[in-house]
């Protein structure tokens, strides 16, 4: 008990490195460096062409709880996964032929889908019984040179802080407000501060529930106003 309450003590304590990339083209001795971060258990803030967000590995529950403590989410809320591609979302999701016409249709860009889960996600990762997550290949490009360095998916959530409507996108801001919650800031200057398009690809036919960056016509949709919000990812 008290070798763990020292290492409580000790997480408290320690600040997040602050990394300085370019936006197109990252030093990939720093993004190797994130990558490390994230492969050892730590909590990451990084550029999205949509937003700041909160990253850690998929199979780490310690880091998820750690982000969702940071957000204050409920458990109705879905975090997302962000992929290199449909490939490597494919083995996270399950896909029947119409839904993975509509998502290849919107890798890469400003959409999230929600998809049942495969049995590759942990289930204590995920918070309702239908078993869903949310999938988006992001296009920023630091978040894609950390994908490639890291070799895995990255599970992630808009970093909103509780009480606050709209994402933290000022990197030195981030740091000061999370500087001994997050293990790294990664730095590549502001992004859009646009939402992504979020639709629910669980039923058919596909639901929107939250209208961002992404049209839903650039995938053959015509859906009307979103759902009331609730359980989507943010």
């Amino acid at each position: 008990m008290r070798r763990l309450y020292i290492r409580e003590v000790d997480a408290a304590l320690a600040m997040a490195q602050y990394f300085t990339v370019h936006p197109v083209n990252p030093q990939p001795r720093l993004i190797a460096q994130a990558a490390d971060i994230l492969r050892d258990g730590g909590v990451v803030a990084y550029p999205t062409d949509s937003s700041y967000a909160l990253g850690c590995r998929l199979g780490d529950l310690v880091a998820a709880t750690r982000i969702r403590t940071i957000r204050g989410l409920h458990g109705r809320h879905f975090l997302t996964l962000s992929c290199p591609d449909l490939a490597s979302a494919a083995r996270f999701v399950r896909l029947a032929n119409w839904q993975f016409r509509l998502v290849r249709q919107g890798m890469p860009g400003p959409f999230t889908f929600l998809l049942p889960a495969s049995s590759e996600v942990p289930r204590r990762l995920l918070t309702d019984r239908r078993r869903t997550l949310g999938i988006r290949a992001p296009e920023h490009p630091v978040v894609r040179a950390l994908l490639g360095a890291l070799g895995e998916p990255i599970l992630s959530s808009t970093l909103i802080l509780p009480g606050e409507t709209v994402p933290l996108n000022d990197p030195q801001r981030i740091h000061e407000r999370l500087e001994h919650a997050v293990d790294l800031v990664i730095d590549a200057g502001p992004c859009v501060d646009v939402p992504t398009t979020v639709i629910d690809l669980t039923r058919e036919p596909p639901t929107l529930v939250r209208r961002g960056g992404g049209d839903p016509r650039r995938l053959g949709l015509e859906l009307a106003a979103p759902e009331p919000p609730g359980a989507a990812p943010t």
